[in-house]
């Protein structure tokens, strides 16, 4: 049942969740600045995360706003492309990461944890793109309020983020220990995650 304009609220805080358990560099940066410089340090980091995650969120809204005013029809055509682009990256995940380092670490300077986080989540060309096909599949047409259902989807992921990087504050050194000793972890689960992604295009696809 929708909820604030939100298209099945409880299955978006679940993938967002899922997206969150995914190991990509700023949960290696924030384990990195925390296992150098303690708590402090990870909490920099994150706020530094949190900061340039909003951007590129609202940069992605201002889009998916004008899209939804311009032209609904076009609308539910990328909430389409929405869903299959979910598929695909949760194939990708299922697929083998050969060559690629999940446990690598991030190098970051003591002091300037939180310029280094902005950059290193502003600079990834794959956010935006990510949030321009996630927001969609979430937004209710009938329902929706405007600028209150991106404020509050916003809100939402800014919450989440926040409980889920403090745990990983809080179990930081030994974390990332164990990411970097046991890529067999990763590797379960980007395969958890991958399968997760693909049940939620297929039935937000459905839904549409």
């Amino acid at each position: 049942m929708p909820w604030m304009g939100i298209h099945d609220p409880s299955t978006f805080v679940i993938a967002v969740l899922v997206f969150l358990a995914l190991p990509g560099p700023g949960t290696f940066t924030l384990l990195n600045a925390t296992g150098r410089s303690g708590v402090r340090g990870g909490y920099t980091a994150l706020a530094g995360l949190l900061l340039a995650d909003q951007i590129l969120l609202w940069l992605a809204v201002a889009g998916v706003a004008a899209l939804l005013k311009a032209n609904p029809i076009l609308f539910h055509a990328v909430q389409y492309l929405g869903a299959a682009y979910l598929v695909w990256i949760g194939i990708q995940l299922l697929r083998p990461a050969a060559g690629q380092r999940t446990g690598g670490m991030i190098a970051l300077t003591p002091g300037h944890y939180f310029r280094q986080a902005l950059l290193i989540t502003l600079l990834n060309p794959k956010a935006i793109v990510f949030y321009m096909a996630f927001f969609p599949l979430f937004i209710d047409p009938a329902t929706h309020r405007g600028l209150s259902t991106f404020a509050t989807m916003a809100a939402l992921i800014a919450l989440l983020g926040l409980a889920y990087c403090s745990l990983l504050i809080a179990v930081g050194h030994t974390l990332t220990r164990r990411f970097a000793q046991q890529p067999t972890l990763a590797r379960w689960l980007r395969r958890i995650a991958g399968a997760f992604l693909i049940g939620f295009g297929v039935r937000l696809a459905l839904d549409s």
